[in-house]
């Protein structure tokens, strides 16, 4: 059984918008931090947070921009705002009845991986597992040695900028960690199965340190 509301969440002095799916005994959550350009609309990342919350894992798939911000082009870019937003947003779960007791895993793709490792950077312990997809880390790569949390990098075998980029950010990482890279992929994964494979990564990976698998 999955409840989903619509939420409204306060940060600083904007208010931004979230889809939270929370299943049954869920002890976990995956927090979304999605690329420049994308939203929690996503067609991706509701592709794999509906598989995750198969795994008894919940979700939350939200805006890091306010519809006017996303306007702004530069802002997109913005990680220092985006990494905050992340965290305040994060904080906001940390004290809402449904969702305090919950682990904290964070699902960065593209840019959103920078804020998801930047923000398990800033919040420590409090966040128990990463997974980029497709993703730039090397964005973050400034605290990447300071993130305690298991962190799996996820790229397209045919998405070869984006694998240097990668391997760079994984040597800089000094937590567990791990490298996969997706046979026949490109940046979007939109072959046929990759995305399928992306989400299967990213379910082992979040069962093993969220202890929310079936």
């Amino acid at each position: 059984m999955l409840t989903t509301e619509i939420l409204q969440i306060k940060v600083s002095d904007v208010t931004l918008t979230g889809d939270l799916t929370i299943p049954e005994n869920a002890t976990g959550i995956v927090v979304f931090s999605h690329g420049s350009g994308s939203s929690r609309l996503s067609t991706r990342n509701r592709f794999v947070a509906e598989f995750l919350q198969q795994h008894g894992h919940a979700t939350l798939l939200f805006d890091l921009l306010t519809p006017e911000e996303d306007l702004d082009y530069s802002m997109r870019f913005d990680i220092k705002l985006l990494t905050e937003r992340l965290i305040l947003t994060t904080d906001w779960l940390l004290q809402q009845a449904r969702t305090k007791n919950l682990k904290i895993g964070y699902f960065g793709s593209s840019t959103g991986a920078a804020s998801a490792l930047g923000a398990a950077a800033a919040l420590g312990t409090k966040i128990r597992a990463v997974v980029s997809r497709g993703g730039r880390p090397d964005l973050a790569a400034k605290v990447l040695s300071i993130v305690t949390a298991p962190t799996l990098l996820i790229v397209g075998g045919n998405d070869e900028p984006v694998i240097g980029m990668n391997q760079q950010a994984y040597d800089l990482l000094q937590s567990e960690k791990n490298l996969e890279i997706v046979a026949g992929a490109t940046h979007l994964f939109e072959e046929p199965g990759t995305l399928e494979h992306v989400a299967e990564l990213a379910a082992k990976w979040f069962d093993k340190y969220l202890d929310s698998g079936r």
